[in-house]
């Protein structure tokens, strides 16, 4: 239901009508909504990818980002729950536990790794967020509606990158777009790798 029409269309009396239950049948199993979707969030993700090979920290970390991108495509509506605290429930804990993984064979510090993995946590969550919404609407209208508000005596930075014309055709390959922005995330973390060893 969440994944054909978003969160906000989810209720226990369309999950009770679709599994064929009575509605109040459903509250022996979950105390409300937000608890259900509690599970819906430990369970919707699935595993995370298993990558063995320690030694390779940046691979398993573009594995691990590949797979959260794939999750948030496959079911959006996770990107429309707020983030209330850290990950508690089994299924997001095993994601997180791959993810400080990824980087366990490196020198950084425990505290370094688990800055490092929820950076590129939200740069995904950011990123999925964005291509979602993209694909709703028409991909010209936020770089023509820039061009007519933006004063570049007002806003420099951003009158040069339209100059430039970098909003048109991000849309065309967001994948592309995804890999670029980890990739640069990922030399920043590679950096601090270096400088430790």
């Amino acid at each position: 239901l969440a994944d054909a029409d978003g969160l906000g269309a989810l209720s226990m009396a369309r999950l009770a009508d679709r599994i064929g239950s009575g509605t109040m049948s459903l509250y022996r199993h979950v105390a409300n909504k937000d608890e259900l979707v509690v599970f819906m969030l430990s369970a919707a993700p699935g595993p995370p990818p298993d990558d063995s090979d320690r030694t390779n920290w940046r691979g398993a970390l573009s594995n691990w980002a590949g797979g959260l991108w794939d999750v948030y495509h496959r079911h959006p509506w996770i990107l429309q729950t707020a983030a209330s605290g850290p990950p508690a429930d089994p299924g997001q804990v095993a994601w997180l536990d791959a993810g400080l993984g990824a980087l366990a064979a490196t020198p950084l510090s425990e505290r370094e790794k688990l800055a490092a993995v929820m950076a590129v946590l939200h740069f995904v969550r950011g990123a999925a967020a964005l291509s979602v919404e993209i694909g709703t609407v028409d991909p010209d209208h936020y770089p023509s509606l820039l061009n007519r508000l933006i004063d570049p005596a007002r806003f420099p930075a951003l009158a040069a990158a339209l100059d430039a014309d970098v909003f048109s055709g991000a849309s065309d390959d967001p994948l592309t777009e995804f890999r670029s922005g980890l990739g640069q995330l990922l030399d920043g973390i590679d950096t601090r790798i270096v400088s430790k060893r």
